[in-house]
């Protein structure tokens, strides 16, 4: 099970074989989904929250099964979505308070949220008085109906930039973390907010996210590692006091409803601000590769993609059909999907995984024999479901359900 600082218990690749063999599903590729450690996650994710609720980010399980699973989990309460078409379509099917993570510039679907009841509980994303002008252009070509109006959140830039508190601007070109929000100091923060008054739009909250502590493994051995370490310990001091700012600056012009922070890599320093109100996870559910590279949590790998043996090129080679799933990023060998079950393979140096196959080298090669399934752990969590159709369930031995991804619903938003 998962723990606060140690690895999880390693999966048991050999029952989840069993498991589906017994069930009589062969059909590769597929995702396998152990639903006992990804409640094990989401429990252990609750704790290092410290009773600070956790809004659940959609775009890390793009699968509404999975997606009600964790929001009916003790301490966890609203989505944060990565596109309006999926907030809108996550309101229909009844699930409440979503806010979008990132700003749309999408009229169509502005428009479908002015008209709908989702109006009253999903909030959109703004960071510049352009997204603005695009609010109230639709409003004023919209028919609104009366009392509607959009409900915003404010991002603010939450990079590490210490320079922001000598000299009240960014005075330095030291800015570490997530290019996002161009919202860098409390002035400007300040002049948004009257700017969304003027604009008739509702300011509920604050979202301010500090990638380079959420997002980016710490437990490399490596002078990079040590950097790493160093660098988010001065940012978290850094984003502590910075939030601590802004958000006592804005409440004293609005009431917000919640302040959002962090990820599923920054639970514990997040939650414990003062000014935070909830905190964002996604990826510790799954427990993909990236996250078993952080010290403080690694999540109990929960998501697994299986992948069949279809052709031998040489007695220590096997190829697999499919498996070079790569994640976003910056390229490099950690968005690279991980061959982790039978132990001992890897990927023929002069190939890499493939798109369409992948030869995989190494000692357990040469006992695997066509048809074998080949497990991966993605680098992300989220990502390889857009090309799934569905997630088998498997708890307790064996195969208890199957959920359909986004994908399996006909939906496809990024």
């Amino acid at each position: 099970m998962s723990t606060h600082n140690g690895v999880a218990a390693a999966p048991d690749f050999s029952q989840y074989g069993r498991a589906l063999t017994v069930a009589g599903l062969d059909t590769r590729p597929v995702a396998l989904l152990d639903l006992n450690k990804f409640h094990s996650n989401a429990t252990v994710m609750s704790t290092r929250a410290s009773g600070t609720e956790i809004r659940v980010a959609s775009k890390s399980i793009r699968v509404r099964g999975a997606l009600e699973a964790a929001l009916a989990e003790p301490g966890y309460s609203g989505v944060l979505a990565f596109t309006l078409p999926e907030a809108l379509w996550l309101a229909e099917s009844g699930i409440r308070d979503i806010v979008v993570a990132y700003p749309t510039a999408d009229r169509e679907a502005l428009r479908q949220l002015l008209h709908s009841e989702a109006c009253e509980h999903v909030t959109v994303m703004l960071d510049s008085t352009e997204h603005l002008e695009i609010l109230r252009d639709v409003a004023r070509s919209a028919n609104v109906p009366a009392g509607a109006r959009f409900r915003v959140c404010l991002d603010i830039d939450a990079s590490y930039a210490p320079a922001r508190h000598r000299a009240g601007t960014l005075a330095t070109k030291l800015k570490v973390g997530p290019a996002r929000s161009p919202i860098t100091t409390v002035e400007q923060a300040v002049t948004m907010v009257h700017a969304c008054e003027r604009a008739g739009v509702s300011l509920v909250g604050i979202m301010m996210y500090e990638g380079q502590v959420a997002g980016v493994s710490d437990g490399a051995r490596t002078p990079r590692g040590l950097a790493v370490r160093a660098l988010q310990a001065l940012s978290k001091r850094d984003i502590a006091q910075w939030r601590a700012e802004v958000v006592a600056a804005v409440r004293e012009l609005v009431d917000l409803e919640f302040v959002n922070g962090g990820g599923t890599g920054s639970i514990e320093s997040t939650s414990a601000e003062a000014a935070v109100t909830e905190v964002a996870a996604g990826s510790g559910f799954y427990g993909p590769e990236l996250f078993q590279h952080y010290r403080g949590f690694r999540p109990a790998p929960s998501l697994h993609l299986l992948f069949d043996v279809v052709r031998r090129p040489a007695p220590d080679t096997v190829t697999v059909l499919g498996g070079g799933w790569i994640a976003s990023g910056p390229p490099g060998k950690d968005r690279l999907p991980v061959p982790v079950w039978p132990e001992g393979l890897r990927y023929a140096p002069s190939e890499g995984p493939g798109e369409v196959q992948t030869p995989l080298t190494g000692p357990a090669a040469a006992g695997l024999s066509v048809g074998d399934p080949v497990f991966f752990r993605h680098a992300k969590a989220g990502e390889p479901l857009e090309r799934l159709n569905s997630v088998l369930v498997y708890s307790d031995g064996e195969i208890v359900d199957e959920w359909p991804t986004y994908r399996g619903e006909g939906k496809a938003f990024l």
